[in-house]
């Protein structure tokens, strides 16, 4: 009988040049796509449909950052990132990640712990 295991912490992850920045207690990601019909003159009905862009919006819950911060990284000037989740099967890489909006919260003698909400370019899985 195997046994299922499910991404913790340690398994999520952001990275700059393969490099661990930051670790994730939890996200939510949502993809949309820009689909569009496909008309007929004189057609009632759309005749097909067209898929178009995908975007990928993240949103990362706890996010601690890597004590001590690489002196070259500054958490608020961060591009080009990737979201890293580690699955039993496989791996699923977002990359091209941007930051939209950031929020900190700390505790009295806690770690700095930031709500993060980013889009990617691209959704990889590498198994």
């Amino acid at each position: 009988m195997s046994l299922i295991t499910f991404p913790t912490s340690k398994d999520i992850y952001l990275e700059i040049d393969g490099k661990r920045i930051a670790t994730v207690q939890s996200y939510k990601s949502k993809a949309a796509r820009e689909s569009r019909y496909v008309e007929a003159f004189g057609a009632e009905e759309p005749v097909g449909t067209v898929a178009g862009r995908t975007r990928y919006l993240l949103e990362l819950s706890r996010v601690a950052v890597a004590q001590p911060l690489p002196p070259e990284v500054d958490f608020y000037g961060l591009e080009g990132f990737n979201l890293v989740v580690v699955r039993p099967d496989r791996k699923v890489i977002y990359t091209g990640c941007q930051w939209t909006a950031i929020d900190e919260s700390v505790g009295l003698s806690d770690l700095v712990y930031e709500t993060l909400t980013a889009v990617a370019t691209a959704r990889l899985e590498v198994r």
